[in-house]
């Protein structure tokens, strides 16, 4: 059956350029009943992405709303009845808004003032929503929710930023082949589409799932590695993330979590956006053998260097032709770490691999920085 989502995924693919990991998670929130919170600069395509929710389940109610620092409950939980208010009673019209909502998009979550967030905060967490008091059972599945810039600290966004199990950093298409594709791209693709009855079914087996003692174990000697690191991801947390794991070995068409599975909880454990890099090589020192995870390590930082190259050119500061210089010689640095490592073991095609494109995007890296 997992054929069926693989297919929707293979789609979004094509028509969302450079967006592989966030496709994936916004499946596996979808298959998990878990919220979702991309974060990233405007025209990054959060909101189109986003809304593929509402289209791939048919006959369910999708609910969209941008919040301001101005916005009231009347925009996400319905305007009050003025007939039960002239009997005293603070009733909403709750009909197609957020409390009736299967799926819903938030974009600016963290604009939400005080008079939104406490029916918001209980929604999200409960699938409950209060209205004159009486608690009203949301068919809710996920939110997902957006915005410009993290929180910080003291606005009193904590607990909402909090509800959000999957965080993902959505920037600007990194390759240049992919962004001059996109430039290029006209061509319609159609979204296959599945129904609430088998989005339910996919739901039962993604809880079926089997998680063996060895990766129990794997995850607790993450929880001891992250406390000794002094970042400290609460037991629900832990136990909430069980869920992800599941989702996304069945989306990958397996009934059981392996070790790999892991890496997607690096977008799970972390509590501050300056824990999230100590989060991530943890997990992966985890969830990959040695030599996995230094392919891991090492594209993650020469595809950061790429991007803040780009970056660069874009600003044109004039300390840009320095900066550029030295992301340069970052890379080739990484190059060598990596063709080194290539040397020790032969044996392993996928290190041979990756000094094939890190040479080959260094050579194209090289050519842009001469001609800027």
């Amino acid at each position: 059956m997992s054929i069926q989502l693989q297919a929707i995924q293979k789609k979004l693919n094509k028509r969302f350029y450079d967006r592989e990991e966030e496709i994936e998670a916004l499946l596996t929130a979808l298959l998990s009943r878990q919220h979702l919170l991309f974060i990233g600069p405007a025209g990054t395509g959060k909101s189109v992405l986003s809304s593929m929710l509402g289209e791939i389940v048919e006959g369910s109610h999708y609910f969209q709303h941008l919040l301001t620092p101005f916005s009231t409950p009347e925009e996400l939980f319905g305007v009050l009845s003025l007939k039960d208010l002239e009997q005293g009673i603070y009733k909403r019209n709750v009909k197609n808004m957020l409390p009736e909502a299967h799926f819903a998009f938030i974009d600016e979550i963290f604009k939400a003032n005080s008079a939104i967030l406490n029916s918001l905060l209980t929604l999200i967490n409960e699938r409950i929503f209060y209205n004159n008091g009486v608690p009203i059972q949301s068919p809710l599945m996920t939110i997902v929710g957006s915005s410009n810039e993290y929180i910080e600290e003291g606005e009193g966004l904590e607990a909402l930023f909090d509800r959000f199990l999957l965080r993902y950093e959505v920037n600007y298409i990194r390759e240049e082949e992919s962004f001059i594709a996109m430039l290029k791209d006209r061509t319609p693709i159609q979204i296959p589409k599945i129904s609430m009855g088998e989005l339910y079914e996919h739901q039962i087996r993604v809880a079926n799932v089997d998680i063996s003692d060895s990766i129990y174990q794997a995850i607790a000697k993450i929880r001891q590695a992250l406390h000794d690191a002094g970042i400290r991801p609460s037991d629900r947390r832990f136990k909430q993330s069980l869920s992800i794991l599941r989702a996304k070995a069945y989306l990958a068409g397996r009934n059981e979590v392996l070790r790999t599975d892991l890496n997607i909880m690096a977008n799970v454990l972390w509590e501050t956006v300056d824990q999230k890099s100590a989060t991530q090589e943890i997990i992966n020192e985890t969830a990959f053998d040695t030599v996995d995870a230094f392919i891991h390590r090492k594209t993650t930082e020469f595809d950061s260097i790429l991007q803040e190259a780009q970056n660069t050119m874009l600003r044109k500061t004039p300390l840009a032709r320095t900066q550029l210089s030295q992301l340069l010689m970052q890379g080739k640095s990484l190059f060598l770490e990596v063709q080194n490592m290539n040397r020790q073991m032969p044996n392993r095609p996928e290190l041979q691999n990756l000094k094939t494109d890190m040479h080959k995007r260094l050579l194209q890296m090289t050519s842009d920085v001469i001609g800027f």
